[in-house]
């Protein structure tokens, strides 16, 4: 992340959250002359002003250590692996929940959405289209827009990229200070195929109520729709970037080869 100074990084969270001065002064419950002396820098806030900007703005852990860092403060979350035994609770909820939705695919992914864990439903779902497994590092998004991954098997392909590519779009304008998602939709926009106009955020595209991904499988096709799960109270960087992606049959004759 550029190296840039807390009242910088302020006015660009204002700026995504849509909030003008006196929106967020209001909210925060501080002064706007105030708040207006911390973002132009005339002004050095104290900690507990930091976190409470940070939390009205709704930023995540992660970046809330920026902000500190920014401001001069030490980070406060911190980023704990789900193998460790700080994470015993965390890491057995997630395995019971894989567990319980055997046979359906179920991933365990990070904020880029890089495969974490993978029940044994989504393995053999994946077994069901070779070479996909070659792209690696796994990732859910990049195995749908990569040539060599799941997109040779995807019927509906361009429907389904365009919905996830605004996805991607959605979570990089977000977060602002993160450079890795901007490089990860990069990469995206990069494979062969994907249209120039999916450049572009589109906010008034009306999405259907659900996505479905219609995939190619022997003289059939499978449909599958999927829900995220979230850690809802995570005070770790980690634990709050997980998502648990579940698998869902769309019709009876999907449901059928997933439980055979």
């Amino acid at each position: 992340m550029p190296n840039m100074s807390f009242g910088v990084l302020l006015r660009r969270w204002r700026a995504v959250r849509h909030l003008s001065q006196l929106d967020l002064a209001l909210d925060a419950d501080i002064s706007t002359r105030h708040l207006s002396c911390v973002e132009t820098g005339r002004a050095q806030p104290s900690r507990e002003m930091v976190l409470r900007l940070a939390e009205t703005l709704q930023v995540p852990l992660r970046e809330r250590n920026a902000l500190l860092l920014a401001a001069g403060y030490a980070p406060l979350y911190r980023q704990t692996n789900l193998d460790t035994p700080e994470a015993e609770a965390a890491r057995r909820a997630v395995e019971l929940f894989m567990a319980q939705l055997e046979p359906y695919p179920v991933l365990v992914v990070d904020r880029y959405w890089n495969t974490l864990r993978m029940n044994t439903g989504a393995k053999r779902f994946l077994a069901f289209f070779p070479g996909c497994d070659s792209v690696m590092p796994h990732n859910g998004v990049r195995l749908v827009f990569h040539p060599q991954g799941l997109r040779p098997f995807i019927e509906n392909w361009e429907s389904a990229a365009a919905r996830i590519i605004q996805r991607v779009h959605r979570e990089a304008a977000a977060n602002p200070s993160d450079e890795k998602m901007k490089s990860f939709l990069e990469e995206l926009l990069s494979y062969p195929g994907v249209p120039s106009r999916w450049r572009m955020l589109d906010l008034d595209g009306a999405p259907p109520p659900f996505l479905t991904i219609n995939y190619r499988w022997k003289k059939s096709t499978l449909r599958l729709f999927s829900a995220l799960t979230t850690f809802g109270t995570a005070l770790d960087i980690a634990l709050q970037e997980l998502r648990i992606e579940s698998f869902f049959p769309a019709d009876e004759a999907t449901r059928v080869v997933l439980t055979s």
